[in-house]
């Protein structure tokens, strides 16, 4: 596999720059040729050979910026016999590679390599981003990040090579080997970061002894690919191919050399300049020209996702109301264990010993009183020099003084404030060792518990919060602590240490103060037995981040010891190095508990140590002959990058290498990289012992050292796809995608382990099962402290055989290890529980994901080690996550190409889909306590929208195949069901209609008169000087006011100035600000005989949007005159104006301001009242500008309908706080006042924005009991006023006064708009039941209004999902997926209303989702549009049923809604029929088959995060695209990705296809509060947004 014929080698090096495409000259060869034997004959330094091959090599390799020459191609391309020696038996082959295996694995990079380039290179449309988003720095900006910090699991995360033929290693040091390591140094960022290796790999030399160096063809093919990648930073056209098995030549552009093609895009996305780019015409879709650079994305997007997805599998449920979750149904060919059950495996019996003392205490006491000048533990500071030697006698003299203080002379209240028993506290920092070991053995002594934990640094360490809950669960209530450590806690003002969050008062006390006293001389501490009492507690963390106390006896104290000094072969006063945490685990096991028990002296090394100088613990091996290392790989690891000056290290005294973790998956290649390394020190290969452990069972396992005669070590390659069915296959065929592990030894003494099943009942596993490894023996945890459930499942657990059968009566611990018992009883682990993820009923680790994801590049990217891989919970199945670490300096587009390879390796070796992957600035991520990522704390952050990463790409596209099936609609009610009286389907039919006008009797003059102009005549006659309207200013001042004669006379000066110069019938633009100047030329246009169009007067500030919108609707209107105020005039014909509209083809615009004093001879008299009086023009909320024509009949009708249901009468005062210019709000204005004769206040909205009290002042003051608002006005309200409803009382603003408040809407009754908006002005007096909603559209403006009398609105609860589907499925309040509705008002006095199924245009029966059709005198008569497409709309003014009753002339709303009988009578004591309102049917997104209200989408988003404003959904083809807008910092923009697409597929079964996240205020919403979906998707699609953030979602 490794072998790849050289001459494959150098095409695939040329292979990059077509420009220069040809081999190398003969020439050429010829002299590398000789060089190469210069080299190898040792006639030509290491140095002079690279410079004369760079040389000769430079005109053929295209040279990269900053980058030494010599760097560039490997070393080593010419062809050389590469000699593979046959594996032998008796030495356990292993590669000899001198690389760094953990840092970089080449098999399994050649693996990830090859299954990259199965992949044909797709193209995924890169995110946008804006600029101030990219700048964003670490958050240490100038240090580099802590990568050395890899934790615990740490970071290198790497797994072997995957070695199916290996080669023994022979001969010793080669210089290839130090070559590598020289350069990796050079390289290496800083020195101290030793992780963030070189991103120039170096050769892989195979040593053999002949007199050629045998090069490696793979070491060769990783320069070249580095090389290649670093080439094509500019190439936008594909992702650098790194495999050379590129499928389509590429275009290669190296700066300064020009492209071969046309470059149009930006650099921020992948040039898509080969689809779009070209010049020619635009493809169009959807009428918007795509080129767009958005567009452009979304098509590549569109691309993606056309190609075949893996199998869908079984749907996990059907969409069904009962919601049945489907059982995942395991795949007929996934592989299934055949072997026998397992046998329980026995480790050999602990040994009898004679004078072993009875406990620990007991030891103690022996070796401090017989040896105390023997050296018992030795602390180094960071500069490694030995600070303490700390002797048995000292630590027993010590101890004995601790113990005395801690009993005798704590007290609180005169009693002791310790028992024996009481838990207490350790808190010493990781370099202090000594204080570490006195504490822990004076609390011993004194028979307290000791509860070592991290020391706390600041108050919102990653997890501390936690520790806090262990020890309030444990009772803690003293902390022990240095002096040193003490000074350094965070304080609060009294001086004391801070409480920390979670935590329970503590009492800190110094164990080297000058508090310790010495005990008197009769004093002695009682030294027991080891008994069954708890001795100590270990903290563990888990999966969840929750922290657990687990008990550890006397007894199994002492057990463990004795079982590990037989294991290990302990002597007395032998030599250890310590790496690891002395607090806990095998750093405790080993170098605080084991070693006094044999007085063995342990070297401890501290972390903080190990980050300056790596090789610190081989230096200390070296120095003190010790014969014991405990290390985790992560150590071999580091020491590997940092032993190149080390000529005259020696590891022959070591006989046992203790791999702590060698549990990992990837601690296997860091064993053999760094037995590679060492034997040439003298480092014996059979010394390297890897040992299983985990923090409940203690050591599980441990490779015995070789003097005690055990079998070979082994190696297993076992296949990933077996492993994630839980089956162990040895791979054969597949080599992409195995997983080499290695043995961690043999079972501990007088134990006994089994293997059982991860869920269910604990049964035994087959032979060739993995499954969670079961301890038996006196040697493991108790419990966990406090929690018996827990302890009962883990630490009691009785495994049963097939048939159920108990194994053995003594209880089983759970080791939380995933393994099997291989040959010759070898224990081998492949995963941890707490990594475990178990996607669509496969089993995947985290440990080997995020081994693959670093096998893809070099890390060029990120930093390795600071790589967290997790999976979330979203739609009934677990996501997996990977969130890693950027490097400061890798680019955009870079990152961008590194994640999509990522995403394609993880879907080829583990055959499974990343759910989001993003990357985080440096040093941004939770560490854990030493180095390495908080996991848990990344989760928590990442599902909160704390992360903030700078780049995110989410793929829900591929890994989520359980949504529900989309839905095949079913056929409705048709024809030929029965109709019988009024039921359909043995339901009423859905209709409903509001009071008879005819049975009405009103006193009313107004009805004498059919024209609405005449109505205003008679009143100016009958009643001059009533007030109709009083304008309100900003500051609640009156600004105008209009009496009937005043509006009368007003009337007749625009009248008169327009008879002599328009004829009857033409159309007039009336342009003005609210006020009593637009409704006196109204009047004004109905007396000379002209249709007046009201129009919304452009905005000054924003000319350019808004003016275009006035030009149209004066165009489209058809009107010849345009009427304004002489302000507005100059604004129409200005400069700024001429910007945006073509100023010349204004028809004549003439000003009303003074206009002389005339009366005109004779008013205008329809000859029908079925004349046009009016258009209304508005912008529905799908961005579409519709006109509709109201006749005189109708107007009069509408006015009259209205009085009947407000109750209006002259001596009534209304307040409005609406736009005039449409709808109802126009009727309310300029209509209703001059009909029913009442005093209108009127409220011009945009006041609002200075004065937010303004209206509800108005109301306040006027004793308002009728009001009308919009949506904006309500929110302006709420979120301005919200929290002045104490001022506003002072000032004397009461709302009693109210009896209705209605909202003018033409959507959704918004609930909890209405709800916030009667809660917060509660307080002034404002009844809960006064706040209601209205309906209307473009074909009737007011269908439903609530007024005065009848019942109050009432809210069903209807099942969300059920809606998709057309249905309504009343539900109770609270249940899931319930969404209230409120009734939009009662219907008006002589409106009809009816459902009608959209296709069949059928009725339907009562509570069935339909469109809501009218019929009613004061319907519009059509739409007036220029473009004569009458016939298009004509069916929504006049439709009939298809069946029924097919007489009556419907008009069509185009909403969606119900009718409901309610059990409320109305006025005329009929049961009410309530009218619900669903959404515009223009609206709503149809996707899976189901209808989606974008409301309802919106509604989840918004909820998903505190930052985000507000939303707007729409789709484009068939893509999903949320807008949201973030009011926050731009770093926060990025969290909202997954969030927002998390909450959109938990709620919605939808997957978002792009989000966009853009600055507040962006959505634009209409006059009445909507949201324009369609102007914004167009903003969007032109890319006019400027977006902080685009995320394409693969």
């Amino acid at each position: 596999m490794a072998e790849r014929t050289s001459t494959g080698l150098l095409t695939m090096m040329l292979e990059p720059t077509p420009a220069v495409a040809m081999t190398l000259p003969a020439e050429v060869r010829e002299k590398l040729a000789e060089l190469e034997l210069e080299l190898s004959e040792g006639d030509i330094t290491q140095k002079g050979y690279e410079k004369k091959r760079s040389k000769l090599l430079a005109p053929y390799i295209p040279q990269i910026q900053g980058v030494d020459p010599s760097l560039q191609i490997d070393n080593r391309i010419q062809v050389s016999s590469q000699a593979v020696l046959p594996g032998s038996k008796q030495i356990k082959s292993r590669a000899a590679n001198t690389r760094d295996e953990r840092f970089r694995s080449d098999l399994h990079t050649e693996a990830v390599q090859a299954a990259l380039a199965k992949y044909k290179e797709r193209k995924m449309p890169m995110p946008s981003k804006r600029r101030s988003v990219l700048v964003q720095s670490s958050v240490e900006a100038c240090t580099p990040p802590d990568t050395s910090s890899a934790s615990e699991d740490e970071g290198s995360l790497r797994r072997q090579g995957r070695l199916a033929t290996s080669t023994p290693y022979q001969g010793h040091g080669h210089p290839a080997v130090e070559h590598w390591f020289n350069r990796v140094i050079q390289g290496s960022s800083t020195s101290s970061s030793a992780s963030s290796t070189s991103s120039h790999p170096g050769g892989r030399s195979i040593t053999n002894t002949t007199s050629h160096p045998a090069l490696n063809a793979n070491a060769a093919a990783t320069a070249l690919a580095d090389l290649m990648a670093q080439t094509q930073l500019d190439n936008h056209s594909a992702p650098p191919d790194v495999t050379g098995l590129s499928e389509r030549p590429q275009v290669a552009s190296v700066r300064g050399v020009s492209r071969s093609y046309n470059h149009h895009t930006s650099v921020m996305e992948t040039a898509d300049g080969c689809e779009w780019g070209g010049e020619g015409s635009l493809p169009l879709i959807d009428g918007v020209p795509v080129n767009s650079r958005v567009s452009n994305k979304i098509q590549q997007l569109l691309n993606t996702l056309k190609r075949p997805k893996r199998p869908p599998l079984r749907e996990f449920f059907v969409d069904d109301f009962e919601e049945l979750l489907d059982v995942q149904q395991p795949d007929p060919n996934q592989p299934k264990p055949e072997g026998q059950q397992m046998s329980p495996l026995e480790g050999e019996p602990l040994g009898v010993v004679t004078n072993w003392p009875p406990s620990l205490p007991a030891a103690l006491q022996r070796w401090g009183t017989t040896h105390p000048k023997s050296p018992c533990l030795t602390a180094l500071d960071n500069a490694g020099k030995p600070i303490y030697t700390l002797t048995y006698g000292k630590l027993w003299t010590r101890s004995q003084k601790l113990a005395y203080t801690l009993l005798n002379k704590l007290s609180s209240r005169n009693e002791p404030l310790l028992m024996p028993g009481d838990r207490v506290a350790l808190v010493f920092p990781n370099n202090d060792p000594v204080m570490f070991m006195v504490a822990f053995y004076g609390c011993l002594l004194a028979e307290l518990v000791p509860v070592p934990i991290e020391v706390p640094l600041t108050r919102k360490d990653a997890g501390s919060q936690q520790i806090g809950f262990l020890l309030g669960s444990c009772g803690v209530t003293l902390a022990l602590t240095t002096d040193a450590c003490q000074k350094g806690l965070p304080k609060a003002q009294t001086g004391e240490v801070a409480t920390f969050k979670g935590w329970p008062r503590l009492l800190w006390f110094v164990t080297d103060g000058k508090h310790v006293v010495k005990p008197p001389k009769d004093w002695h501490p009682l030294i027991r037995e080891a008994s069954n009492e708890i001795a100590y507690i270990e903290y563990k963390t888990s999966k969840e981040g929750s922290t657990m106390g687990i008990t550890v006896s006397h007894s199994a104290m002492l057990a463990h010891c004795h079982a590990l000094t037989q294991a290990c072969c302990y002597t007395e006063a032998e030599t250890i190095t310590n790496v690891l945490d002395f607090k806990r685990e095998a750093g405790l096991w080993h170098g605080v508990l084991t070693g006094v028990m044999n007085r063995m002296h342990v070297i401890s090394i501290p972390y903080s140590l190990m980050k300056v100088n790596p090789l610190s613990w081989i230096q200390k091996v070296h120095m003190y002959k010790a014969r014991v290392a405990v290390v985790k790989s992560r150590d071999m690891h580091w020491s590997l990058l940092a032993q190149k000056d080390q000529r005259d290290i020696s590891l022959s005294s070591l006989r046992m290498l203790i791999v702590a973790d060698g549990a990992n998956p990837w601690s296997i290649s860091s064993c053999d990289a760094f037995l590679n390394v060492f034997q040439a020190r003298g480092l014996r290969p059979e010394v390297i012992c890897p040992c299983a452990s985990s923090s409940e069972a203690m050591t599980v396992a441990i490779r015995r050292p070789p003097e005690m005669g055990v079998p070979p070590p082994g190696k297993a390659v076992l296949s990933m796809g077996g492993l994630s069915h839980s089956v162990i296959r040895v791979d054969t065929e597949e080599k992409l995608s195995v997983l080499t592990v290695q043995d961690v030894g043999q079972v501990m003494p007088g134990a006994l382990v089994c293997v059982v099943r991860v869920e269910g009942t604990p049964y035994l596993c087959q032979t060739d099962e993995v499954g969670e490894i079961c301890v038996s023996s006196g040697s493991t945890g108790l419990a966990y402290y406090g929690l018996p459930g827990m302890t009962k499942n883990i630490f009691e657990t009785i495994p049963v055989t097939a048939s159920g059968v108990p194994i053995s009566d003594r209880p089983f611990t759970r080791t939380s290890l995933l393994g099997f018992v291989g040959p010759d009883s070898l224990v081998f682990v492949v995963g941890k529980m707490d990594g475990l993820m178990v996607v669509s009923g496969r089993r995947h680790n985290a440990d080997d994901v995020v081994a693959t994801a670093l096998a893809v590049e070099p890390m060029k990217f990120v930093y390795r080690g600071r790589i967290a891989v997790f999976s979330v919970s979203v739609l009934h199945d677990e996501r997996i996550v990977v969130v890693a670490e950027q490097r400061p300096d890798a680019s955009e587009e870079d990152s961008f190409q590194w994640m999509s390879r990522v995403l394609q390796a993880i879907d080829s070796i583990h055959q499974v889909g990343v759910y989001c992957l993003a990357l985080v600035p440096a040093n941004t991520l939770p560490k854990a306590p030493l180095g390495g990522i908080h996991i848990s704390e990344t989760k928590q952050r990442f599902l909160e929208g704390a992360l903030h990463p700078c780049n995110v790409l989410m793929c829900p596209h591929t890994c989520v195949t359980n949504l529900p099936k989309p839905r095949q609609k079913q056929p409705e009610v048709g024809p030929a069901s029965m109709i019988v009286g009024n039921l359909v389907a043995g339901k009423r039919i859905a209709q409903a209609s509001g009071r008879d006008v005819g049975q009405l009797e009103d006193n009313d003059q107004a009805r004498k008169f059919l024209y609405i102009q005449d109505v205003l005549q008679w009143r100016a006659q009958a009643t001059p000087d009533h007030p109709l309207f009083l304008v309100l200013n900003a500051k609640g001042t009156v600004a105008s006011t209009a009496s009937c004669l005043q509006l009368h006379k007003r009337a007749e000066r625009v009248a008169s100035a327009l008879m002599g110069r328009l004829n009857t019938g033409d159309h007039v633009a009336l342009v003005y600000p609210p006020g009593v100047d637009l409704i006196a030329t109204f009047y004004g246009c109905l007396y000379a005989g002209c249709v007046p169009v009201t129009v919304r007067p452009p905005h000054p500030q924003n000319l350019a949007t808004t003016l275009p919108t006035v030009k149209m609707i004066v165009e489209v209107s058809k009107s010849v005159y345009i009427l304004t105020t002489q302000a507005i005039m100059k604004l129409l014909k200005s400069k700024e104006a001429a910007a945006a509209v073509d100023v010349k083809s204004w028809p004549t615009v003439l000003d009303t301001d003074d206009l002389p004093r005339k009366k005109i001879s004779q008013m205008y008299k329809p000859p029908t009242p079925e004349m046009l009086a009016y258009l209304d023009f508005s912008v529905s909320t799908t961005g579409i500008l519709a006109g509709v024509k109201m006749s005189h009949a109708a107007t009069s009708a509408l006015c009259r309908s209205i009085k009947l249901q407000c109750e209006l009468y002259p001596s009534r005062q209304i307040a409005i706080c609406l736009d005039p210019y449409c709808g109802l709000g126009f009727a309310l204005w300029c209509l209703c006042s001059v009909y029913s004769g009442h005093q209108s206040i009127l409220v011009p909205p945009l006041e609002l924005e200075t004065n937010a009290s303004l209206w509800l002042a108005a109301v306040s003051q006027y004793k308002v009991r009728v009001t009308f608002c919009s949506y904006s006005v309500m929110e302006m309200c709420t979120k301005g006023l919200g929290s002045q409803t104490e001022a506003l009382r002072l000032r004397n603003v009461n709302l009693s006064c109210v009896r209705t408040c209605m909202v003018v809407a033409e959507e959704r009754p918004r609930i909890s708009l209405t709800q916030s908006f009667s809660k917060i002005f509660k307080d002034l007096g404002l009844s809960p039941r006064a706040v209601s909603t209205t309906f209307g559209c473009r074909v009737n403006v007011a269908i439903c209004l609530q007024g005065t009398a009848g019942p109050d609105p009432t809210t069903v609860y209807v099942d969300m999902r059920a809606l998709r589907h057309d249905r309504v499925r009343l539900v109770e309040r609270g249940s899931p997926h319930s969404l209230p509705l409120m009734e939009s008002g009662k219907i008006l006095p002589g409106v009809k209303v009816i459902i009608a199924n959209t296709e069949t245009k059928g009725p339907l029966g009562d509570s069935h989702l339909g469109e809501i059709w009218v019929s009613s005198p004061h319907n519009a008569t059509g739409y007036y549009t220029v473009y004569g497409e009458e016939a298009l709309h004509a069916d929504h003014f006049n439709t009939k049923l298809s069946f029924g009753d097919t007489q009556t002339v419907w008009a069509r709303t185009g909403y969606l809604g119900f009718l409901r009988r309610t059990e409320l009578t109305d006025a005329s004591g009929e049961r009410h029929d309530a009218l619900y309102v669903v959404g515009s049917l223009d609206e709503t997104l149809e996707l899976r088959g189901m209808r989606y209200h974008p409301i309802d989408i919106e509604t989840s988003v918004i909820r998903s995060h505190k930052s985000i404003a507000e939303c707007a959904v729409f789709t484009w083809t068939n893509l999903l695209v949320v807008v949201v807008e973030l009011e926050g910092s731009e770093q926060e923009a990025l969290d909202l990705v997954a969030l927002v697409t998390n909450v959109v597929l938990e709620e919605h079964y939808l997957i978002v296809g792009v989000v966009v996240v853009v600055d507040p205020g962006v959505i634009p919403i209409n006059s009445r509060g909507e949201k324009q979906r369609m102007h914004l998707r167009d903003g969007f699609l032109a890319d006019q947004l400027d977006p902080i953030y685009v995320a394409y979602n693969m």
